[in-house]
């Protein structure tokens, strides 16, 4: 008696689970990068008040303290300078790390939105790797980021701010490494947060102690030199440091390896405890079907 033949499609690599099925689905992941990473970049592209809004802040902070604490506030020469430099100066790592936390808040109270009303309601009942459309959304929040870093130190530049053409690169790194970690933190936090109601105490809660408990606005050793012992040990294991650090570092063409691996870890971290909250077996879906 004559088998029947399988049904070419229970029989496909995808559908089997067999090593082919890898080279098979990379079409399907790059639908999915397309669809998600390309909405994201063309929503903002069509939105140029947004750009407009995440650059007042951080150009306010620029022009209107630099001017009133410029001679409050000396930097002494510690590392990576040279020489004591203008307080104009020494703010811009900070300030395009702050471009970079509230767009990775902003990214965040996206993820909220459309969990709850929006696209990645179907997404998350896509038959995609969880971990792949996290990612992807990772991958958005990142380059989002990374463009309007650039764009506010091209401003920067205008008033002053000069930057090497060989440490272009290495500061590419850093602003990319910068902008993942925070796209991370706020994917993240995306997970905990189940309305848009609770998302304005979550950002106070969030943004401000990481920005001033850094050394965005000063020195570290100000905080050592008061004798704030306290304060400097939360600025020291705080994440938003070291991605200060590694971007101020980056300007002069220096590497702090300790803050280039606090960044890389960190980014690793908060991926992982994001993609365990959005894994249906665990974490906030199984809570939302539990309820």
């Amino acid at each position: 008696m004559q088998a029947e033949p399988l049904n070419p499609r229970l029989a496909s690599p995808v559908a089997t689970g067999l090593p082919d099925a890898a080279p098979a689905r990379l079409p399907h992941l790059a639908r999915a990068l397309r669809a998600v990473v390309g909405r994201e970049i063309n929503k903002f592209l069509r939105q140029p008040s947004r750009l407009a809004s995440a650059l007042v802040r951080p150009l306010l902070w620029f022009v209107v303290f630099s001017a009133g604490f410029h001679s409050v506030f000396g930097v002494s020469i510690v590392p990576p300078y040279e020489t004591y430099v203008e307080y104009q100066v020494y703010m811009v790592p900070g300030l395009l790390a702050m471009v970079a936390l509230f767009n990775g808040m902003q990214s965040s109270l996206s993820m909220v939105y459309d969990r709850e009303m929006g696209v990645m309601r179907l997404l998350l009942t896509a038959p995609l790797p969880r971990g792949w459309l996290l990612g992807f959304k990772l991958l958005a929040g990142t380059c989002l980021s990374v463009l309007q870093m650039a764009v506010f130190l091209l401003i920067a530049r205008a008033f002053g701010v000069t930057l090497s053409g060989q440490h272009v690169p290495l500061l590419f790194l850093a602003m990319v490494s910068g902008a993942t970690l925070l796209a991370a933190l706020g994917l993240m936090l995306s997970v905990y947060i189940k309305q848009l109601e609770n998302f304005a105490g979550t950002m106070n809660f969030v943004i401000f102690p990481m920005f001033f408990i850094s050394p965005a606005l000063f020195p570290l050793w100000r905080l050592e030199e008061s004798g704030a012992w306290w304060l400097l040990r939360l600025a020291q294991w705080n994440p938003f440091t070291h991605v200060v650090e590694t971007l101020r570092f980056a300007m002069y063409g220096q590497v702090n390896m300790l803050s280039w691996s606090v960044v890389v870890a960190g980014s690793a971290c908060f991926f992982g405890l994001a993609w365990w909250g959005y894994d249906p077996q665990r974490g906030w879906i199984r809570q939302r079907g539990a309820a």
